[in-house]
């Protein structure tokens, strides 16, 4: 009973701090980009987290701090005469959990590779699949426009996990998003707003042998982007998640996730190729178990 205990501990852990870092807040997912363009890009994230948990589970003044490192690469290609872009994430994570166990000081520390993010992603209202001249054509005689887009990211299982431990930092499971967004260009002003709800496979393996589900969870953010120059823009937005009750071999947890987020971003150009973009995410539970963590993130970027 004790060992199923931690397995549920572990399992409130996992999906109280990781659905908050999973919910990326990103803007301007749905920009009109010219078709052909590859950009590379690498990016560094500190997140400090206080994790609530049920008393009865003997886990207090739990903290996180997490740094996350991670090298980025997206393409855009033409289909079906719409743009689209494909781009995929491989993040390196160093992450400290510490807190008190029965009332005892523990603590675990894990360093590697988390799991790999995949996206494609095609716009089916507006921002037609152009290049070079034409595309710049387009801008110019486009200040307004409405674009809806269509998603799909794919977390794949490859992130470093061993199955005798109650925290690691891949998942050994698939989380498959669909996303549907709409993006509103008036001048430079931009409006977004993306929904998305996340379907998780099953662990098989979590815990030595235990067997951990998850309902989908769903997330709906918005955002609004001021374009003060090409390249130099600032942005905030919010966003709320909600689902994600676990279970653990068979027996429901009643662990419905309530996450607010709130985010602000500025991107910064280097030159016309380069940029430096900075954000600061802060994500507070609302239920009483979850997490409440502040992320400051910087990224640069390359296009060619």
């Amino acid at each position: 009973m004790r060992a199923f205990a931690i397995a549920v501990a572990a399992a409130v852990l996992l999906s109280a701090v990781r659905p908050a870092a999973a919910q990326d807040l990103e803007p301007r997912r749905w920009s009109h980009l010219p078709s052909g363009l590859n950009i590379a890009g690498a990016g560094y994230a500190f997140t400090a987290a206080d994790v609530f948990f049920d008393p009865v589970l003997g886990l207090e003044d739990v903290t996180l701090d997490q740094h996350t490192a991670v090298l980025k690469y997206i393409r855009t290609f033409a289909l079906l005469d719409r743009s689209a872009r494909a781009e995929i994430a491989v993040p390196y994570q160093d992450a400290h959990w510490k807190g008190l166990l029965q009332g005892s000081p523990a603590e675990a520390r894990r360093q590697g590779w988390a799991d790999p993010i995949a996206r494609f992603a095609v716009n089916l209202v507006g921002a037609p699949a152009l290049s070079g001249a034409e595309f710049a054509a387009y801008r110019a005689g486009h200040p307004r426009e409405t674009v809806v887009g269509l998603g799909l990211s794919m977390q794949a299982p490859l992130g470093e996990y061993f199955e005798d431990k109650l925290l690691n930092l891949g998942e050994n499971r698939f989380t498959w998003r669909p996303e549907l967004g709409i993006e509103h260009m008036s001048g430079k002003w931009i409006s977004e707003i993306t929904g998305s709800t996340s379907f998780f496979t099953d662990n098989d393996d979590f815990w030595n042998g235990n067997r951990r589900e998850q309902d989908p969870l769903h997330f709906l953010h918005g955002h609004m982007v001021y374009v003060i120059r090409p390249g130099l823009w600032a942005g905030g937005g919010v966003g709320y998640a909600a689902g994600g009750e676990s279970t653990v071999n068979g027996t429901p947890k009643d662990d419905p996730k309530g996450i607010l987020l709130a985010g602000a971003t500025v991107g910064v150009p280097v030159s016309r190729a380069v940029g430096i973009k900075f954000t600061y995410l802060r994500a507070r539970a609302q239920e009483d178990t979850g997490s409440d963590s502040d992320s400051l993130i910087v990224a640069a970027s390359a296009r060619w």
